[in-house]
């Protein structure tokens, strides 16, 4: 038994998107919201419960223009390559929106960017230890995420920005030793709320004991 409502919990778990279009840019984000959501994903599991992650909310005209400028040098080749190679209508919508984002990202009212203090393993065979890294702060990012569509906000994990990693360290004063993680563009999002993405079904997906294996 469990005293949460189930149907309210499914429908955020399953229509809390990558938003890019539908990102309100006319809008501003108060910080006291942003904060509610940091909140939040402050509660998510880390590794030995160490509280190693912090967030930079940007918020500035001028950085924001230089931080879209790093951006967009590396998101919108990658993009334009991918349209080529891959037709498909659902990437192509993908593809599409993604470059909207690009072209936009110096209006998005709020760049908020999860960081870790300190470095991910480097020249190590073990994957485990990058895992654990990663895993340490990825739970915390998708934690935010789902706060702030519950709050009525919009977001998108990005991380074209991370090919200039230093120079946008430099720019907003971010230690060597601190490795950014993402690049989230949050905003109230417009039209109506969202529906359920086309997946696979878990019995497709899911193997029993054996690779391959079907539960069913």
């Amino acid at each position: 038994m469990t005293d949460f409502d189930l149907n309210e919990i499914n429908r955020l778990l399953t229509t809390t998107k990558q938003v890019r279009k539908r990102l309100n840019l006319e809008r501003s984000v108060p910080n006291e919201l942003l904060l509610e959501c940091i909140e939040i994903a402050g509660h998510a599991p880390v590794g030995g419960n160490l509280e190693r992650n912090r967030w930079i909310i940007v918020t500035d005209p001028e950085l924001k223009n230089e931080i879209a400028k790093t951006y967009r040098s590396v998101g919108l080749p990658y993009l334009q390559a991918s349209g080529g190679a891959r037709s498909d209508s659902r990437t192509a919508k993908v593809i599409d929106s993604s470059i909207y984002l690009i072209e936009n990202m110096h209006k998005v009212p709020a760049m908020v960017i999860p960081l870790r203090l300190d470095r991910p393993p480097v020249g190590e065979d073990d994957a485990g230890s990058v895992a654990g890294y990663f895993g340490s702060v990825l739970p915390s990012v998708w934690s935010f995420q789902l706060a702030a569509r519950a709050r009525g906000l919009g977001s998108a994990w990005t991380t074209f920005h991370l090919a200039h990693e230093d120079a946008i360290a430099e720019l907003l004063g971010i230690p060597s030793s601190v490795t950014q993680c993402a690049l989230l563009p949050v905003a109230f999002y417009k039209g109506d709320s969202f529906s359920p993405a086309p997946r696979k079904k878990a019995s497709e997906i899911t193997y029993l004991n054996q690779w391959k294996h079907s539960l069913l």
